[in-house]
């Protein structure tokens, strides 16, 4: 009797020692908050799970929006086997030793297995090749957690045997629920009397970026490093959550937000809109992105986005990133801003992109044509003999520094400028080009008519 006080006693004091998130995490579909658009009434997700007819699946998202805490209610409700790895300190014998009893199981008991393999991503090819026979032939029922893309981080044969579910950072009402519930939940902070200010959540909900993880992680350590006032209550302010919660950004440079947040600020340029360009810049900024990597996509943008329409451009980008190197941050950050803001307002095209686009399809896809003699080089003995260069018409020696002569045998056209900016002018110039062609063609067409006829 004893040893069994003391074991529950034992459990009540590890549970109580547990990080608040784990303590109040929900055991049942009901107190599951947010991803509505898998959970909600009648989604595909919630009748599997509610059904027990779970398939090997995978949960993708953003740190604590809920992907373990749902795979744990499904331990609670499933009547299958239920095992839980980490797969940043599990091996291969781990599974196999799982996968083997699992087998066990199922032949003696009829009863399946579902194997929680919490940050599959963090497995190798091999480690998770090992999961593919027993996952396709039923042995085990795989539920894979990851805040990584599985698309860049887990084996396309895994995959195709398993459904994918994109979880979304939870709303700031969701995270504001989950604040509420552990204010009363006497697992949580229940058994403490708390006085919090509404704008105090909401600058948690706000900091936590989605993450219930991390508003809870912030709650207790607000409420645990505050003053008890002589009421028996402890007060939790605006002032006090603000010295108490850390700066956090969601940004992993190998990770997805790194690239849609690239992606974002790119696309913002391009849509000439400024004030989103430098709200991108700002966020990859403040979360350590490198400030050269920044600049060379700035290079790239002026290039492929703005071209001829403002020649300018390139060479402001380039000095830019010239800057960036000799100057550092945190003063970069001004030569950043400005340079986005020429080229988010500069005029767009991509006349430029899409030219060297179609040449190289060309080059690919076609057979490459001769380089015609008189283009060809002369700089050696003998060139003469073979006819090379004869006929070539120097431009600066003509009217206009421009001669009418052929320079390819297909003289496909790639280049097609707009009508906007410098690019305007340009088009112009090679407007004036074709109007003195066919000119050229109409006199040579008419000659030979005249000669014909005499």
């Amino acid at each position: 009797m004893n040893e069994l006080f003391n074991s529950r006693n034992n459990k009540k004091i590890r549970e109580e020692n547990l990080p608040l998130p784990l303590r109040i995490r929900p055991e049942k579909l009901e107190d599951f908050v947010g991803q509505e658009h898998l959970l909600g009434p009648g989604k595909p997700l919630r009748k599997i799970i509610e059904s027990d007819g779970i398939p090997s699946i995978i949960f993708y998202g953003p740190p604590g929006c809920g992907k373990t805490a749902l795979a744990m209610i499904i331990a609670n409700m499933t009547k299958k086997n239920f095992v839980s790895l980490n797969a940043v300190t599990s091996t291969v014998s781990d599974v196999r030793e799982v996968i083997n009893r699992a087998r066990e199981v199922l032949n003696k008991e009829g009863k399946g297995t579902i194997l929680f393999l919490d940050e599959i991503s963090h497995f190798n090819k091999l480690q998770q090749d090992a999961l593919l026979k027993d996952v396709e032939d039923g042995t085990i029922t795989l539920i894979g957690a990851t805040i990584h893309n599985p698309f860049f981080y887990i084996n396309t044969p895994l995959l195709s045997r398993a459904l994918i579910f994109e979880f979304k950072p939870l709303s700031d009402e969701d995270i504001k629920k989950i604040i509420e519930n552990a204010l009363k939940n006497k697992k949580g902070l229940g058994k403490y009397k708390i006085k919090i200010t509404e704008q105090a959540i909401e600058f948690i909900c706000k900091k936590s970026q989605g993450d219930a993880r991390k508003a809870l992680n912030t709650l207790e350590f607000t409420v645990l490093t505050s003053d008890v006032e002589k009421d028996g209550y402890i007060l939790i302010d605006l002032n006090k959550v603000k010295e108490c919660v850390d700066k956090y950004f969601i940004y992993d440079r190998s990770d997805d937000t790194h690239y849609d947040t690239i992606s974002a600020f790119i696309k913002s340029m391009r849509g000439s809109d400024p004030d989103s360009a430098l709200y991108y810049l700002a966020r990859m900024i403040v979360s350590g992105e490198d400030p050269r990597f920044i600049a060379r996509r700035m290079l790239i943008f002026a290039s492929e986005d703005i071209g001829n329409a403002d020649p300018q451009a390139l060479i402001l980008a380039n000095s830019c990133y010239q800057a960036v190197e000799v100057v550092g941050m945190p003063e970069a950050k001004i030569i950043l801003a400005q340079t986005v803001i020429y080229l988010s307002t500069a005029p767009k095209c991509n006349s430029s992109y899409l030219a060297i686009e179609k040449a190289i399809e060309e080059v690919e896809n076609e057979r490459l044509s001769e380089v015609p003699d008189h283009l060809k080089g002369t700089g050696y003995k003998g060139a003469e003999k073979l006819g090379r260069g004869k006929g070539y018409l120097y431009p600066h020696d003509f009217p206009g520094h421009f001669a009418i002569q052929k320079y390819r045998e297909n003289e496909k056209r790639f280049y097609f400028p707009q009508d906007i900016g410098y690019e305007s002018k340009i088009k112009k110039f090679l407007e004036e080009i074709e109007r003195l062609k066919n000119e050229q063609k109409n006199t040579e067409r008419e000659d030979k008519e005249d000669k014909g006829k005499s």
